[in-house]
């Protein structure tokens, strides 16, 4: 199994002190990790930190394959006034990938979402906690990357919801590296 992301002795620092530090991590292509702490632990940051969106003060990471965010709440999350499906299009479109096929193409990329419960025609903001999680992980596969990361998978959520969100997330194909509070 080879390595999609590998972070050696990673930190960040800000005025008020270490947000983390020392954080070794290797994820392998298909595997699950699950970062876990209590509230203000610096789990989002460490997790957009190993995407690439949170500067760190030391250590490195190295990512090799392409990462995806999935839900993520106040940096990834649904637009309100857009539609599940407009969601869709928008990052196909964003990707370069729409085409005279859009439809076919929108179509694909709910279908790999088999089985759970994701109306094309929702808004956002109608969207519960696991509506706004399954949507940004669909909109994370449209760019077929090889490690997403979600955050929060175990808040707001009943035990059967977190468990198809689990199940969804490691049916992507990807290497996933996940957030909660509770291990």
């Amino acid at each position: 199994m080879a390595d999609v992301l590998v972070a050696e002795g990673l930190g960040a620092r800000t005025r008020r002190g270490w947000v983390f530090r020392g954080v070794d991590l290797t994820v392998g292509e298909d595997e699950l990790v699950t970062l876990d702490g209590a509230a203000g632990s610096g789990r989002t940051s460490l997790l957009l930190a190993l995407a690439g969106y949170f500067r760190t003060t030391e250590g490195t990471v190295r990512r090799l394959a392409r990462p995806a965010l999935g839900f993520v709440a106040g940096v990834n999350e649904p637009e309100p006034g857009l539609t599940v499906a407009e969601h869709v299009e928008e990052r196909l479109v964003l990707l370069g990938r729409a085409s005279w096929n859009l439809r076919r193409r929108r179509r694909q990329a709910l279908d790999r979402l088999e089985g759970v419960p994701l109306d094309p025609r929702t808004l956002g903001r109608d969207l519960d906690r696991l509506g706004a999680h399954l949507l940004c992980l669909t909109l994370a596969r449209v760019g077929e990357p090889g490690i997403i990361l979600a955050d929060d998978v175990d808040q707001g959520l009943c035990e059967v919801e977190r468990k198809m969100l689990l199940e969804a997330l490691r049916d992507t194909g990807a290497a996933v590296v996940v957030t909660e509070r509770a291990a």
